[in-house]
């Protein structure tokens, strides 16, 4: 079984992914970038970009058929790591209880210079 979740990002369809894909009872979540109708949402705001992200991600799981409870790992990766601490209180709110493997890397920039954050996420259903 394949199933595909998209986002309805501008980028999807020239880029070719999807937001997420599941494959069997593993759901992968791309790169997800602060983007909402089309635009950088929350510009400047590395814990508001990082929270919309990961929230976006979140609804993506739900809709292939996962919950937050099956999330396995998380990736945050920032322009500026010395921000770290934003994105962590983001990611923290949302996941104290469930507590995946978490990597926060810095990165050279993405394709918006806006975007602060960009998050990916991989979950494997019905563990416990």
């Amino acid at each position: 079984m394949r199933k595909l979740v998209s986002s309805g990002s501008h980028l999807e369809e020239p880029i070719g992914f999807s937001r997420a894909c599941r494959v069997g009872n593993v759901i992968a979540v791309s790169g997800t970038a602060p983007i909402k109708n089309g635009e950088t949402t929350c510009v400047g705001d590395v814990y508001g970009q990082t929270k919309y992200c990961l929230e976006l991600s979140i609804q993506a799981i739900k809709e292939a058929g996962g919950n937050p409870t099956d999330i396995t790992r998380t990736r945050i990766m920032l322009t500026d790591i010395t921000r770290w601490e934003e994105a962590a209180k983001a990611h923290g709110e949302l996941f104290s209880t469930i507590k995946p493997a978490c990597t926060f890397v810095e990165v050279s920039r993405f394709i918006d210079p806006a975007w602060l954050v960009e998050t990916e996420i991989d979950c494997v259903l019905g563990q416990v």
